[in-house]
């Protein structure tokens, strides 16, 4: 009974303050990763300049700022087309997902975790990600409902003023 109780108060907490399972980077760590990519250019291995540039890409969509995370969702749109290997597909499209979810696209982020989860059904990240994208969502309906209640209620009161000084 206490677990469930503490599982309650979690929830109600996490409700108001956004609180998620995702991660976020710092930019001193979006700064090391850019430097990992230069330095690979110099002449390493596709192999390995591709491995830092996903490093590079996950450490931006895991950024607090908007113009790391577009960016990164940049390097990963571009370069999906190029993807063959159904898991490295995969990874792309979970930071991506991960990119959208960070700006608001809830929609598009709920999309690209499905397709995550066409190839690795019981990828538990996607999953997570997925509760993270569903909860934003009924929050957000929440809210929605909550404003447009309190904009009838205004409106109602309003006229009953109205009413009531005619009268």
């Amino acid at each position: 009974m206490e677990a469930k109780i503490g599982k309650f108060f979690e929830s109600v907490s996490n409700f108001f303050t956004g609180a998620d399972q995702i991660p976020w980077c710092d930019r001193d760590i979006v700064a090391g990763c850019e430097q990992e990519v230069i330095e690979a250019e110099k002449g390493s291995s596709d192999e390995f300049k591709n491995e830092c540039i996903t490093r590079l890409s996950w450490a931006l969509v895991h950024s607090r700022q908007p113009e790391d995370v577009h960016r990164g969702m940049a390097m990963l749109e571009s370069s999906i087309g190029d993807t063959t290997s159904p898991q490295k597909l995969r990874e792309k499209l979970y930071l991506l997902a991960v990119g959208y979810y960070r700006s608001g696209d809830y929609s598009k982020s709920r999309e690209l975790v499905e397709e995550c989860l066409k190839i690795e059904p019981d990828w538990r990240q996607a999953q997570s990600l997925r509760k993270a994208i569903e909860d934003q969502i009924k929050k957000d309906g929440i809210i929605g409902i909550g404003i447009a209640a309190t904009a009838v209620g205004l409106v109602a009161g309003g006229i009953a003023a109205a009413l009531a000084r005619r009268n």
